[in-house]
């Protein structure tokens, strides 16, 4: 036994019956047989068998010591060696994946092409943005930059010109669109606050941008596609909160009443968004988005940033993310981030419009070319003429979550989303009521001078028909697409979408389109049109919201947001209403037609659009001769099967050559 301290210790070990075992008998209470007595020892004894016995510990335990000093110094390494098989491991699996079936790991492929962007970009800026940095100084000569502009604006505006040419030939109802978009343009210029403060280069970008981002959303295959599935994942992502909401109300409930079937669809995507708010996608994605505009338009961080903010986040919500910049900044800076608010929707309601039936690609297309559009409409409504503090390229930078875990991230998004559902859920109950009151006034008052069916509907089918007219909208679709227009202005967005998904469930379930005299459903073209049209929140009741939220943030300031509002509300609006120009002219229908022929030679016992679209055709293609049997002509001429086909759709539908 070594020493401590040069002090001879007592023996820690006992040799009994040949065994060596612990000498304890220090320890108070522990006297074994044939062992000594504590009560012999001084204190200074004790203390030096203690020492002694953990000197004696430390000597057993010295490898686990060494072990860990070890794996201290080479900390790193072993994360690196850890997180390196782990990615072996990943990318073995997802080979695995798409060998087996590339069209199931679809979707795994989208996302893990997205996570090595975002790396590559951080690699890329970590490492070489300094020398990227060096490579663009060329670029900032003054003259080479104008040079620059003036070749790309003639090159854009001779590619517009061309491609309007060449497009336009072939639908010439498109141009209807483009005319659109310069009536609305005009009309916001002509109530522009400062005309001699434009910047049209703002304006012009935005709208650039917006129709570039229409192209490949809409023209291109690859951007239509890509959308189309993302909106399927996101529709069978929504089914998975008829888990929760059927274990609560139960399936009959949520199968059959609205409130329990769309409303929970709001607390699971707020849940979802407060999740990945707290993990950083969101923040990264609102930064990436803004620096992206702000470049481009010229406009300034903290606007910029907000306006970017809305196609995630709702018009209360987007405020909070610039909460510190509010009160220095600018009145037209103010109004880009209200009109940014009116234009887009939050993508907490998104999920309970796509539960409605209304087209989930084309919601998340018009929610997001809204962005640049709201910046350019605002710059052109109301110009910037005072000195701004946010005119750094440096952005600005977003705050994390409050949250300490994902938990408790998934619980406030959840508990926040409630406060959401029951405004929703107040609104609808307020303002149908109201509108059934309108209704029964307006009625009451048509009928005393012998005017039958007024209605607040039928008021705004009149006033907005021009308007949607331009839009791109048949003037026969006209009269219902400005009575969803109107109420979503005066009542509010959910009750449109409502009524637009109605329209769309009676034209997939092969109702005839006109029904004494009145029509049943849309287009396709005009349901498009529509949707982007109705994406925002432009309506009388979001002012309120707006002001509400703003004041509460910045009191002081409240007179300037009062003074605004109404603008920034209108100017909102027409950033929806240029969106559905953009779908009108760039819409072309999509799908291969049905093959009429194919399809009544079988045997249909139910109403579809198929069916609808196949036997109108029919009857077109039908003639009667008098007594004789009526003949066919165009692809049903000489076919067997035409007269039993007929006589299948007159089963479903009332027409002439049915008598």
């Amino acid at each position: 036994m070594e020493k401590v301290r040069g002090i001879e210790p007592i023996p820690l070990f006992t040799v009994k019956n040949g065994i060596e075992n612990p000498g304890l008998e220090f320890m108070e209470g522990g006297n074994p047989e044939g062992s000594k007595s504590t009560q012999g020892y001084s204190m200074r004894d004790k203390v030096i068998l203690v020492l002694s016995f953990w000197v004696l510990i430390r000597r057993h335990l010295q490898p686990f010591v060494k072990a860990r000093s070890f794996l201290e110094r080479h900390t790193s390494l072993f994360k690196k060696i850890l997180l390196g098989l782990l990615c072996l491991a990943y990318v073995a699996y997802f080979v695995a994946a798409c060998i087996l079936n590339f069209q199931r790991a679809l979707a795994l492929f989208v996302i893990t092409c997205f996570v090595v962007f975002v790396l590559a970009s951080h690699f890329l800026k970590k490492f070489f943005g300094k020398k990227l940095i060096r490579c663009l100084k060329p670029f900032k000569n003054s003259r080479l930059k104008l040079w620059m502009k003036w070749v790309f604006s003639g090159a854009s505006f001779v590619g517009l010109i061309l491609w309007l040419a060449l497009d336009t030939a072939q639908r010439p109802e498109q141009l209807i669109s483009f005319g659109g978009i310069f009536m609305f343009i005009l009309i916001l210029f002509a109530c522009s606050k400062h005309h001699s403060a434009v910047c049209w280069r703002t304006v012009f970008w935005g709208l650039g941008l917006q129709f570039v981002f229409g192209i490949l959303v809409i023209r291109t295959e690859p951007g239509f596609n890509a959308f189309q599935w993302l909106g399927d994942q996101i529709q069978i992502f929504l089914q998975y909160t008829v888990e929760g909401s059927s274990f609560v109300f139960g399936d009959s409930l949520v199968q059959n009443v609205f409130a329990f079937q769309s409303l929970p669809i709001i607390i699971f995507f707020g849940c979802v968004m407060s999740i990945l708010y707290y993990l950083g996608l969101v923040q990264w994605v609102v930064q990436k988005i803004a620096w992206f505009l702000q470049i481009t338009m010229g406009t300034t961080a903290a606007e910029t940033l907000a306006v970017a903010g809305n196609i995630f986040v709702g018009m209360s919500e987007a405020p909070l993310l610039i909460r510190p910049y509010l009160a220095d900044m600018t009145l037209s800076e103010i109004h880009a981030v209200m009109t940014g608010g009116f234009a887009t929707i939050a993508g907490t309601v998104l999920g309970a419009f796509i539960s409605f039936g209304i087209d989930a690609s084309s919601l998340i297309s018009a929610s997001v070319m809204a962005a640049p559009c709201a910046l350019a409409l605002s710059k052109l409504m109301y110009p910037e003429v005072e000195e701004s503090k946010f005119k750094s390229k440096e952005g600005v930078k977003l705050p994390p979550g409050e949250e300490r875990n994902i938990l408790e991230a998934a619980s406030n998004g959840a508990t926040d989303a409630i406060s959401l559902v029951a405004n929703v859920a107040a609104n609808l109950i307020a303002f149908l009521a109201v509108l059934a009151f309108v209704n029964a006034t307006l009625s009451w008052l048509g009928e005393l001078v012998d005017i039958h069916g007024l209605t607040f509907q039928v008021i705004c089918s009149y006033v907005l028909r021009p308007m949607v007219f331009m839009m791109g909208v048949e003037w026969a679709d006209c009269p219902l697409v400005a009575e969803i227009v109107g109420v979503k202005f005066f009542i509010n967005e959910f009750v449109a979408y409502q009524q637009l998904s109605q329209y769309k469930n009676r034209r997939l379930s092969g109702v005839e389109e006109w029904i004494n005299g009145e029509k049943q459903w849309i287009s396709v073209k005009a349901e498009i049109i529509t949707t982007f049209s109705l994406c925002g929140f432009a309506n009388l009741s979001s002012i309120g919201i707006t002001l509400g939220c703003l004041t509460s943030v910045v009191p002081q300031r409240k007179s300037d947001f009062c003074k605004i509002v109404v603008r920034a509300l209108f100017t909102g609006a027409c950033v929806s209403f240029i969106s559905a120009c953009m779908a009108g002219i760039l819409y072309v229908p999509r799908g291969a037609e049905t093959d009429c022929l194919s399809f009544l030679n079988t045997s249909f016992t139910n109403r579809t659009y198929e069916t609808y679209t196949c036997c109108s055709g029919l009857f077109q293609s039908t003639r009667l001769n008098g007594t004789n049997p009526p003949s066919f002509s165009g692809p049903w001429e000489d076919k067997e099967f035409s007269a039993r086909a007929l006589a299948n759709c007159c089963e479903f539908y009332t027409s002439a050559v049915c008598f």
